[in-house]
């Protein structure tokens, strides 16, 4: 395998990473209690599966629109995070980092699939500028 194989295989495997955690956070917060507040719960569960087949998808090489669609899973969980903590959602609250540690953990790996994905992102623009 030459170098830049290699660099898209690992980019892959970390992305898997991130977002299968997420997946398993948002299943984890699901079980234990939040299957039973209207709405926030059946998100909770749609998060959790959407993250474990983008990650599935992601180590088989998926197309650069799964990609794609991982952004929009971290960023639609951020903001999820975000609203729930300010104006609420679909009148849930939530404050602080509360549940912990899982709050802390999610919004790092929801960065972190990001970040990760910044490489994609400057590509996509580089071949639509050209």
């Amino acid at each position: 395998m030459n170098r830049r194989t290699l660099t898209e295989v690992g980019l892959r495997i970390a992305l898997a990473a991130t977002l299968a955690t997420s997946g398993y956070i948002h299943a984890q917060l699901y079980v234990s209690g939040y299957r039973f507040i209207h709405v926030v719960g059946v998100l909770f569960l749609l998060q959790a599966s959407a993250s474990f087949a983008l990650a599935a998808l992601l180590l088989i090489g998926g197309p650069v629109y799964i990609r794609l669609a991982a952004a929009g899973a971290a960023a639609g969980a951020l903001g999820g995070f975000a609203a729930s903590r300010t104006v609420g959602v679909f009148g849930f609250t939530e404050r602080g980092w509360q549940p912990s540690p899982q709050s802390l953990v999610s919004v790092l790996v929801e960065v972190a699939t990001l970040l990760l994905l910044a490489p994609t992102a400057v590509g996509l623009v580089r071949r639509l500028v050209r």
